[in-house]
């Protein structure tokens, strides 16, 4: 995490930042601000936690967010990219770049909010405790968020609180990978305490965002939670019906509603549409390093798409396993998320009358893909889309309430279970379903979240109670580095020849973990010993009396 470098002063880390959107990251620069003066008013806390939003989830945004998510669920295949096969493959390392880059920016996003937190504690005198608490909130979200990808990818980490604290002796020890969701749990608790009901400014978390992502949390503690046989098939009952109480707060209060247009939410008319419940916040029109979202050049198959140079996607591409996932009635979903032979893009290459697909070999992404500066009025640049990240969905909460009805049981015909589960597949025009099981809800998060950096905390969630029901899967049921064509005599996808050039290794239940960064173990040594048991000294909120 590079403790030492670690800012120690973030209270001004949105200043000097603009956006193309409603001016919410929008701050005007002022030489004479110190941390004795700052913190006078509301506006002056909303400046300090707009940073929050984006350049500290940059290095994750930038490669890891789909190289791990997607690449490491085998959601896509890019044998040519470095950044991408070795976490498809298994044979990722401690010093392979997106990994050491997204452990420090969750570090970062953690520096980050630990000194907004303490900063306002100790300096925010002249506001209201409600106005303090909202700011603090929004960044114990944050750090809650970077605790639970912690958790989820590494295990035991070391729970920081105060950078300023171990600037001198970074070498900490770690925390049991529990205590650090229990510490993400507290932080989500205290953020849906206090967030506001309706977002202060568009794109700001409120209320609903925290219940949401208490409901993933609480959803994969159930398989950790007192659970000792990693084989059991069982998850703890009580953080099953903390996430439905959860998801519920948000299905059945929040008044929101899923966009009626899937491919919308993925144009730039899309940011922050009323479905997203947190979204990292990038800078449109600008190429100004760490405040963009630079994935349109990662994915992007050609110069045709972006009207510059950056468009190195060719070779990045839906995996086998993937295009043949896809229901033979899908189309919405698939077509807005890979591009599929015959398909149309009328929003790309507009001045052309758009864009039609005719690779055969391939199936290239298209999420996160939304045409040059032209086709976007200014707001896609060079390794700029100008589109949000989507880091939680309301479809994905419906999905969660579903799941954590359906608990332990093989299968469930309750009625809420299906009223929304059923609203994700039929605003993607499938057909609904009478009965669900664990399978067809990991079919609807796979397709209905596939390149939005999910996949891959899905298949760690089930490991936690069925662990070689998902080594058995990866390794034997997915066709990893398999290669598929476009067969226009039947009009649908066929297998083709295994990449011999890709060597998958064979996951075992230490690649459920990622390494940690060379880097960090040069810096703390404590990261190779056990670890140590974190001492909480706040209750936790009870928001379910």
């Amino acid at each position: 995490m590079k403790i030492k470098k670690i800012l120690t002063i973030i209270a001004f880390a949105g200043l000097g930042i603009t956006s193309c959107d409603d001016g919410f990251l929008e701050v005007q620069p002022n030489d004479t601000i110190t941390l004795d003066n700052f913190f006078a008013s509301e506006n002056d806390l909303k400046a300090a936690t707009a940073g929050l939003y984006g350049k500290v989830w940059f290095d994750f945004n930038d490669k890891f967010y789909y190289a791990l998510g997607d690449g490491r669920a085998n959601n896509i295949f890019a044998p040519y990219s470095d950044y991408v096969y070795p976490f498809t493959n298994f044979t990722e390392t401690s010093l392979t770049g997106p990994l050491v880059s997204a452990w420090g920016s969750f570090y970062n996003v953690i520096g980050q909010a630990n000194n907004t937190i303490n900063n306002i504690e100790a300096n925010a005198t002249n506001v209201s405790e409600e106005a303090k608490n909202e700011a603090i909130a929004e960044a114990r979200f944050m750090r809650g968020t970077a605790y639970w990808y912690l958790a989820s990818l590494w295990g035991n980490v070391p729970i920081i609180t105060d950078n300023a604290a171990i600037v001198n002796n970074p070498i900490i020890p770690t925390n049991p990978r529990n205590d650090v969701f229990e510490f993400a749990i507290r932080d989500l608790e205290f953020a849906a305490t206090h967030l506001p009901l309706e977002a202060t400014q568009n794109g700001r978390l409120n209320q609903w965002s925290a219940y949401g992502m208490l409901a993933r949390v609480y959803l994969s503690y159930a398989g950790l939670h007192n659970i000792d046989d990693r084989n059991g098939g069982l998850r703890d009952p009580e953080y099953l019906e903390l996430a439905r109480k959860a998801a519920e707060k948000v299905c059945t209060e929040s008044g929101l509603e899923l966009n009626d247009d899937y491919a919308e939410l993925f144009t730039i008319d899309g940011n922050n549409d009323p479905e997203s419940l947190f979204a990292l916040q990038w800078v449109g029109g600008t190429t100004e390093y760490g405040i963009t979202n630079t994935q349109q050049a990662y994915f992007a198959w050609n110069s045709e798409i972006t009207g510059d140079d950056a468009a190195w996607g060719y070779y990045t591409f839906a995996s086998w396993d993937m295009i043949r996932e896809y229901d033979s009635d899908e189309t919405v979903r698939l077509h807005s998320t890979f591009a599929t032979y015959g398909a149309e893009y009328p929003e790309i290459n507009q001045a052309a009358g758009g864009y039609l697909y005719e690779e055969t070999d391939r199936a290239n992404i298209k999420k996160g893909v939304v045409g040059s500066t032209k086709d976007t009025e200014g707001v896609a640049v060079r390794m700029n889309s100008g589109l949000t990240t989507k880091m939680l969905r309301l479809a994905e909460v419906y999905l969660i309430y579903a799941e954590a009805i359906l608990g332990n049981n093989p299968s469930t015909t309750d009625a809420t279970a299906l009223e929304y589960f059923n609203k994700v597949r039929e605003r993607a025009g499938m057909p609904s379903k009478s009965e669900i099981t664990y399978e067809d809800i990991r079919y609807e998060r796979r397709i209905e979240l596939a390149m939005e950096g999910q996949y891959w905390y899905d298949l760690v969630r089930r490991s936690y109670y069925r662990q070689q029901e998902v080594l058995n899967y990866v390794n034997d049921a997915q066709d990893r580095a398999v290669q598929y064509e476009y067969d226009e005599a039947t009009g649908t996808y066929i297998e083709g020849d295994e990449n011999t050039a890709q060597q998958v290794a064979t996951a075992t239940a230490e690649d459920l973990l990622l390494p940690y960064p060379e880097s960090e173990l040069v810096q703390n040594p404590l990261l190779r010993e056990e670890p140590v048991n974190y001492e909480f000294t706040e209750e936790r909120v009870n928001l379910f009396q």
